[in-house]
């Protein structure tokens, strides 16, 4: 772009001459005031051209800004069907429960924290555990599905993680891992009515209607008692029948372990007197094998105090007839033991527990044993 000689006239874009009056009165003006020496500010011209540019160029409409549709939200429902805790997973009929604790423990024992002589006398661990809990409705009654995660801490590297229990259930058949009716037990902690691991790959039956339930049961027995010589891979058949009447509950259950050719039978039963429950179990075993072991029988009674709404003191005693194995680890011994033992529980807040206990235990031709631990645990 430059001035014609005339002054009046500016050489556009493409060679096109257009008429600027305002533009060029001032530059005239100026030119009289200084003569023919006149100097034009630079920032002046930058100004005045940029001017000129904006009031030739056309001015062209904005373009219409189009807003996106919102992706549709679908919220987490509630699911009420099968009780607290359940919600809807998004886009499915199926409900969901998240549930689990924490637990802190301290446990005290003659050499708990190494197992050998000499080692130290208590050791504190603490464990995570989550379950996840799936149920539908089908034509058959609910679609149940269960899987629970489990990590034992003892420091920071001596930790277990594992698979707790995992399962499918409906219409009263459960298929997977999961707990034995052997792992029922008494109120208290110190009883012993269950030998080896309760956890089995099963496939069950049990029928329940109302207050009562009875069913049966096919385990993989590899954690269990295996005679001399053999490896542990046996099969184990288990009943178990239960229920309740007015103010006492029941359970009577038995397993057979085919291979060792021996099994066991015990019987539960709680009754709610005076300010407290009442419990008493009995144990007998017609042989080593992997539901009970401990003794060829035992009896245990305890007696659970709710001496307020938040503590329950529970007091046992247990006793055992040749307790544990002879010499050649294929039969019962000649020994019996008797145990007696105190667990306190306290609720300390919602979902936040305390618990105590320290049982004694005397064995024939044995060294005495005191033993207990104490235990926090919030559960969610």
């Amino acid at each position: 772009m430059g001035l014609g000689h005339s002054g009046s006239l500016i050489r556009a874009p493409k060679g096109n001459y257009t008429e600027q009056p305002q533009l060029t009165s001032a530059i005239w003006r100026q030119f009289n005031e200084q003569g023919n020496g006149f100097k034009m500010n630079i920032r002046m011209v930058l100004l005045a051209s940029a001017a000129a540019l904006a009031a030739s160029s056309p001015v062209f409409a904005a373009d219409a800004i189009v807003a996106a549709e919102p992706e549709p939200v679908e919220y987490v429902r509630v699911c009420d069907a099968y009780g607290t805790g359940y919600f809807y997973i998004p886009g499915t009929e199926t409900c969901l429960q998240i549930s689990g604790y924490i637990r802190f423990q301290v446990d005290s024992a003659p050499n708990e924290a190494t197992g050998s002589n000499g080692g130290s006398d208590w050791n504190a661990w603490t464990r995570a555990q989550v379950q996840f809990t799936a149920k539908s409705d089908t034509e058959y009654g609910p679609l149940t599905g269960v899987i629970v995660l489990r990590v034992d801490g003892d420091n920071q590297t001596n930790q277990d993680s594992k698979l707790d229990s995992a399962y499918i259930d409906i219409a009263g058949f459960r298929a997977g891992l999961f707990y034995s009716w052997w792992d029922d037990d008494l109120s208290g902690e110190p009883d012993v009515l269950s030998s080896y691991s309760t956890l089995h790959n099963s496939i069950r039956y049990q029928y329940e209607s109302g207050d009562f339930y009875a069913g049966i049961s096919v385990d993989e027995l590899e954690d269990g008692y295996y005679k001399p010589g053999e490896t542990s891979n046996n099969v184990g058949v288990a009943f178990g029948v239960g229920g309740k009447a007015g103010v006492v509950s029941y359970q009577v259950i038995g397993g057979y372990d085919t291979d060792n050719e021996d099994g066991a039978i015990r019987g539960m039963l709680f009754a709610d007197i005076g300010p407290g429950t009442l419990g008493l179990a009995g144990v007998w075993a017609s042989g080593l094998n992997s539901y009970y072991d401990e003794s060829e029988w035992t009896i245990a009674a305890e007696y659970a105090v709710k001496a307020t709404d938040k503590l329950t003191v529970t007091p046992m005693v247990q006793y055992f007839d040749n307790y544990g194995h002879n010499a050649t680890d294929t039969d019962f011994s000649n020994d019996d033991a008797w145990k007696v033992g105190l667990t306190v529980d306290y609720q300390i807040v919602d979902n936040f527990y305390a618990k105590a206990t320290v049982d004694y235990t005397d064995v024939d031709h044995q060294d005495d044993v005191t033993k207990g631990f104490f235990r926090l645990q919030r559960a969610f």
